[in-house]
């Protein structure tokens, strides 16, 4: 789960990272009282939103050269005027793609004067189960970029949870900076509290772009992504109470109602399988075969007929699905209960596309025999391969 840069700083503030003064607001009538509870003369008014790319994006109905999604005012009219232009509109970047996403919320930041940029971010590495710390010179730009043109400006190691985030790392961190003086201090104690909030809250990824030394001699967050895993969001309300669904796919919105793990893609074959790995497998020989995966779509072990049938009105809200394949392994899930919910499914949403079902495992017979007895237009796939052809054939016939 992703939140807004604004709800990431009051987060990491509550855990004693040094944020500047900003002010959330949800539109235009609010930009002037917000404005004026911040000291100025400068402002920041920023567009949030769950990409990056904010400043150098493009705002859907505005001329090519007007400004992007982070904009520095110098009065508080200019924050009234730049707010009523940003808020509603489709802001297109990078990350986004070009359908870009609405604008429904502006943070209104007190301006900073900028020493230097750095780039600092805490990644849990899977491979090795330990927390992964990026730091780089090089603020306010891609990491990517960096690591491509300039890898030598990057630093990383990663730091064991058993023993957590000693005065060794943070040092390193510092130094990796060129950080001296209080500079160095101030840069080894914000990092050292921003790694206690990725821990303490199950955060999956922390970036601070930029951490910047102001002109003053203040280590400062003046940007944060944070996301969390979903796996542990039970245990931090707090945290869950800052999900924004207008951020996100509501068919995924959707699916995660009845536990079900989807991820829309850009094809035309619907996918319904149980277990990841074979979902993944599912969508690799879908390509092989010539064909284009729409969706990844896990009902997991123990799938209700309820939850198949939620399953295939999720498939099929995607205009763009043209048939579907059901592949499921029985072990935990039972093949005839999958056939019950993929008849029912079918029966209550009048399937109008091709349906492919490959059953294997516990209650197979019984399962096909359900499909075969159901007085519908299925195909039996006899293994994944046989069943990846047919759909690909059957929507290529339909076209």
């Amino acid at each position: 789960m992703d939140i807004h840069e604004y709800q990431a700083k009051k987060l990491l503030a509550s855990y004693g990272a040094p944020i500047s003064l900003g002010i959330p607001i949800f539109s235009a009538d609010e930009a002037e009282a917000a404005a004026k509870q911040l000291p100025g003369p400068i402002y920041v008014v920023k567009s949030q939103i769950h990409a990056g790319g904010r400043g150098k994006g493009k705002f859907a109905g505005l001329a090519p050269d007007a400004k992007g999604g982070v904009r520095v005012v110098k009065s508080v009219a200019e924050v009234v005027t730049n707010a009523q232009e940003m808020l509603g509109r489709v802001l297109i970047t990078h990350q986004t793609g070009p359908h870009g996403k609405q604008v429904n919320r502006l943070y209104i930041e007190s301006g900073s004067d900028i020493a230097h940029e750095f780039y600092l971010s805490m990644v849990v590495d899977r491979g090795s189960g330990e927390v992964g710390v990026i730091v780089s010179t090089e603020g306010g730009m891609d990491i990517e970029e960096v690591a491509h043109a300039t890898p030598e400006k990057i630093t990383s190691f990663s730091v064991d949870p058993a023993t957590g985030f000693q005065a060794y790392h943070a040092r390193k961190v510092a130094f990796a900076l060129g950080l001296t003086g209080e500079l160095n201090k101030q840069c080894q104690d914000t990092a050292t509290k921003l790694y206690t909030a990725f821990v303490a809250t199950d955060a999956s990824m922390l970036e601070v772009n930029p951490l910047i030394a102001t002109t003053d001699g203040r280590i400062v967050v003046l940007d944060a992504k944070m996301s969390f895993d979903s796996n542990a969001l039970y245990r931090h309300p707090d945290v869950m109470a800052l999900r924004d669904l207008t951020e996100e796919d509501p068919a995924e919105v959707e699916a995660s109602k009845f536990d079900l793990s989807y991820i829309k893609l850009d094809g035309e074959i619907g996918c319904m399988v149980n277990g990841a790995g074979l979902a993944m497998a599912t969508m690799d020989i879908i390509k092989l075969c010539g064909g284009e995966p729409a969706n990844f779509l896990d009902v997991g072990g123990g799938a209700t007929k309820e939850k198949v049938t939620a399953a295939f009105k999720i498939i099929l809200s995607d205009p763009s699905v043209k048939g579907i394949l059901v592949n499921i392994f029985g072990g935990i899930m039972r093949c005839d209960i999958i056939a019950d919910g993929i008849v029912a499914a079918a029966k209550e949403v009048q399937l109008s596309v091709p349906l492919v079902v490959r059953l294997e495992g516990t209650n197979v017979v019984l399962g096909k025999k359900i499909l075969a007895e159901s007085g519908l237009p299925i195909v039996s796939g006899d293994d994944l391969g046989d069943a990846a052809r047919k759909i690909v054939a059957e929507v290529k016939k339909a076209a």
